[in-house]
């Protein structure tokens, strides 16, 4: 499973309050507070004026709050997007003392991001109660146990997350997919039908789930699931072709065909689609029949000749020189060879020999000599062919 981008919503009130300074300067100082301004700066989304605010700051300063100034750096370093930086900052900070849990979240978030899971899951637990409430959390919680091989773990989380965010539907659908990658597809197939009932799913929800059981290979189970999919959203194109494809996994080609074939009705970009997958169940002429509706002209003359010669009817595909001619497709050394094959049939050698002589990839080429040879039979020994 891919790693997921995870991202917190942090109150600006709480931001507001890491950054707000303990003490104020006295009016008459002239001296400047860089801490405070760069505290100032980071609030107003000034990261270049923060960050030089920060350097002029010497840390051996006496009575300078060091560990306040990790903490600063650190979300500094976050809106800057360098993670290890912000790491390093954040944990310079812990040493100091305590800090407030949105800082170990900020941590855990820059953890995250390097794959640094264990760090991850060891600063969402210094975080504390305070974010048992967020559910990003849980997310981020589960796939750092989940990318650590630790999957009992991750299904437990997602589990836990499930009781507190009852109406949540994200976490059992992540148990789902975990489930399907640890093999236990039926199981999953289940919980995903339980899912799918109590959640009110949508159509992208079915795809995804019976995406998943088709990648691991439990083609019975995505088909089962898919066809039910159908039923509930007959006219969402994704879920047409989702199962469509995972009829073609089954080498049912006829299935998937019908499929593809009602769809393209309204989507003529589809028509080359079906007539291949006709082609491939072996109704050949319903292939050649719906290759007549591509408007797409070069594909639609590519699948024709290779059609005709499937079909052994070499006089109608030796007649597609000009239109091939025509949408410029001869310069592409498969076409030339089955239009020199199909004039080879009809005994057309000359003219055979000249689309022969064009092909270079070799492994037409080896092709292009038995046919040369065959036709020199031919010449020598006209009652062979």
């Amino acid at each position: 499973m891919k790693q997921i981008r995870l991202f917190f919503i942090i109150s600006l009130l709480a931001i507001s309050t890491l950054l707000t300074a303990d003490e104020t300067k006295n009016d008459d100082s002239d001296e400047v507070n860089y801490l405070e301004l760069a505290s100032l700066m980071l609030k107003d989304n000034n990261v270049e004026r923060a960050e030089f605010a920060l350097s002029q700051i010497d840390l051996n300063e006496e009575g300078l709050d060091v560990q306040r100034f990790h903490v600063i750096n650190g979300l500094l370093q976050v809106r800057k997007g360098e993670n290890q930086a912000a790491i390093d900052a954040f944990t310079a900070a812990k040493k100091l003392g305590p800090v407030d849990s949105v800082i170990n979240v900020y941590l855990a978030q820059s953890a995250f991001a390097l794959e640094q899971y264990q760090l991850t899951i060891d600063s969402l637990d210094s975080a504390g109660d305070a974010v048992v409430r967020i559910p990003s959390v849980y997310h981020m919680r589960g796939q750092s146990h989940w990318l650590m091989n630790e999957h009992e773990m991750a299904l437990a989380v997602m589990d836990q997350a499930s009781l507190i965010f009852n109406d949540d539907a994200s976490f059992p659908r992540r148990k789902i997919f975990y489930l399907i990658e640890l093999g236990l597809n039926s199981t999953a197939a289940d919980l995903g039908v339980e899912y799918l009932e109590k959640y009110k799913a949508d159509a992208s929800d079915y795809v995804g789930i019976g995406n998943a059981l088709r990648s691991s290979g439990n083609l019975i189970l995505a088909l089962r699931f898919l066809e039910r999919a159908k039923l509930k959203f007959p006219g969402n194109p994704d879920v047409a072709k989702t199962l469509a494809a995972t009829y073609i996994a089954d080498q049912s080609y006829h299935a998937a065909a019908q499929i593809i074939h009602e769809l393209a009705l309204k989507d003529n970009s589809l028509v080359s689609e079906a007539a291949e997958l006709y082609r491939r169940a072996g109704q050949k002429h319903m292939a050649l029949m719906l290759n007549g509706l591509i408007e797409n002209q070069e594909q639609k003359l590519k699948q024709r000749l290779g059609l005709l010669i499937e079909l052994e009817n070499f006089e109608q595909a030796a007649q597609m020189q000009q239109d091939i001619k025509r949408v410029r497709i001869d310069s592409d050394e498969n076409i030339q060879y089955a239009m020199a094959y199909a004039l080879f049939k009809v005994g057309e050698y000359d003219l055979a020999e000249s689309y022969l002589a064009r092909i270079t990839d070799s492994q037409l080429f080896q092709k292009a000599v038995e046919i040369r040879k065959i036709m020199a039979d031919c010449g020598t020994e006209t009652w062979r062919c």
